[in-house]
């Protein structure tokens, strides 16, 4: 049986130790294992074909999401499926399901006109950033009308999220299926190369990053929450993390990716929440 990754391009440019040692585990089980990076390699999308068993959708760039529904429309079984992918690929659409569905989230507004926000600094502090962001770039904490005049023109639609106190630390949740490991983080630009300090859950903390995955439909994901006065809140959800700071990181994937692949395990679709 094949298995393709589809990989992003790292950053420093070096290979994911705990994807090689995933690659090894399952090659010792006898897959075949390939990858590749979308922005590397040139593509006839037209003539694109299913040429493995099992893709893995481990890159967040808009190429490679488009590359993975191009092999949707043929019927290629792909981990995470690419309908959870591509709908949780955006925040605007991430927070709609998260607060349909009970989970607390911040408040979140989309607008066109950033100015539009300024009267919500009238009652709390806001963090706005791109709606398909990834490892902090673009994050603006805005506490005054002057803090939202200083962002860049978007080039891309922003979300607008009320800025939720806490510790002063994230708390990154990496899940494996119904498997859940914490990680303790200091937020900045470059705290996605960093692998954070390994610790234990609350029960509450468990059971909603659990019900993040039946709601958005994903089996490998991770999310950021903050433990704040009010309660955890989920303010990130993303598909396949990178998983730093977990233990035995890579064979629990591969224990998933097995199971997944043998159809042992399933997923069910986000569906609207009544």
């Amino acid at each position: 049986m094949k298995l393709h990754f589809m990989i992003v391009r790292r950053v420093p440019p070096v290979p994911s130790p705990v994807l090689v040692e995933c690659y090894d585990i399952l090659r010792g089980r006898g897959y075949t294992v390939t990858e590749d990076i979308a922005e590397e390699v040139l593509q006839r999308p037209d003539l694109m074909k299913i040429e493995a068993d099992l893709y893995l959708l481990k890159s967040h760039t808009e190429l490679s999401l488009a590359l993975a529904g191009v092999l949707f429309t043929q019927g290629a079984n792909m981990l995470n499926p690419y309908q959870s992918c591509s709908l949780i690929q955006s925040k605007i659409i991430t927070a709609k399901l998260l607060r349909q569905a009970g989970i607390p989230a911040p408040d979140s507004w989309v607008t066109n006109d950033l100015n539009l926000a300024k009267q919500l600094l009238e009652k709390h502090p806001l963090i706005i950033k791109p709606h398909m962001g990834h490892r902090g770039a673009g994050v603006h904490l805005c506490r005054t009308p002057e803090d939202i005049d200083k962002i860049p023109a978007p080039t891309t639609p922003m979300i607008i999220q009320e800025a939720i106190p806490g510790p002063g630390e994230d708390l990154k949740i990496y899940c494996v299926g119904d498997q859940v490991q914490g990680v303790r983080k200091q937020f900045s630009a470059t705290s996605f190369s960093v692998a954070g300090r390994h610790g234990e859950i609350t029960d509450e903390v468990r059971r909603i990053s659990q019900r993040v995955g039946e709601v958005c439909g994903l089996g490998l994901y991770g999310l950021d929450i903050i433990e704040s006065d009010r309660g955890p809140y989920v303010v990130d959800v993303n598909y396949f993390p990178g998983y730093k700071g977990v233990p035995n990181a890579a064979g629990l994937i591969a224990d998933y990716v097995d199971d997944y692949a043998k159809g042992t395990v399933t997923l069910k679709l986000p569906v609207p929440v009544g």
